[in-house]
């Protein structure tokens, strides 16, 4: 997918680029290549495979799952890396308060020079582990969305994201193929910190046959205080 075909993309789904997002996202490609060559942030370097993998992969749920996102919606992104799928999405929707939580301190400096040159403002950026923050009071149950996009199977991702989610927020998780088998795994997590699930929608990126879902999780009720319980418990023992 190439930047022509992407805003193609886009337009046929109701967000047509104004020359400055288009100027942003090409931007955002060539930081990302520049700064990848002595930080690790991606894997996916050739210039179609970005704007397919990592740009359209992230901006997914405003086109298949408009409702969830609220004019001047409070979002956070676990896990973000270099940004996605948070920054897409605000290039998109400049109007969302993005807050990023992410583990390396070089990822988060990536992003902050990023959003200097992108000219965006509105991010907030949070150096930690999301166990921590999710038992900070300044962060917890404070958002009305909360995203991740790979970054740990449900029964673990559920216990970073659930406890930032305001009761009536969403947990939106971008996933790969065959979600549901996970889905089914995380029944328990999800209902002891205070989620269910609302929608799983299953598509294939365009022009390829790269599978992914999309789940949307309702925050039904408050999480229990105990949970996120210490950094790294979710992960070798999920709920």
């Amino acid at each position: 997918m190439n930047p022509e075909l992407f805003a193609e993309t886009l337009s046929k789904n109701n967000f047509k680029l104004s020359s400055r997002q288009e100027q942003q996202f090409k931007t955002y490609f060539k930081e990302l290549v520049r700064v990848n060559e002595y930080v690790n942030l991606t894997r996916i370097t050739d210039e179609d495979e970005v704007y397919l993998k990592h740009f359209y992969d992230s901006i997914t749920p405003l086109l298949l799952v408009p409702e969830v996102f609220t004019e001047g919606a409070s979002l956070c992104d676990v896990g973000a890396g270099a940004g996605f799928p948070s920054l897409p999405i605000k290039i998109l929707r400049p109007d969302l308060e993005v807050t990023i939580v992410d583990s390396l301190g070089k990822r988060l400096t990536f992003l902050k020079d990023l959003m200097e040159k992108l000219d965006i403002t509105g991010v907030n950026l949070v150096h930690g582990r999301a166990e921590d923050v999710g038992q900070n009071p300044e962060y917890r149950e404070h958002f009305d969305l909360v995203t991740a996009r790979a970054v740990a199977r449900m029964s673990v991702l559920s216990e970073y994201c659930l406890p930032l989610a305001k009761v009536g927020g969403k947990f939106v998780a971008l996933k790969g193929p065959k979600a549901e088998s996970e889905l089914d795994d995380a029944k328990k997590a999800l209902a002891t910190l205070g989620g269910k699930t609302a929608l799983v929608k299953e598509f294939i990126l365009p022009k390829s046959n790269e599978e992914r879902t999309i789940i949307v999780t309702d925050k039904v009720q408050a999480t229990p205080k105990k949970y996120p319980r210490q950094a790294g418990t979710p992960n070798r023992k999920p709920l």
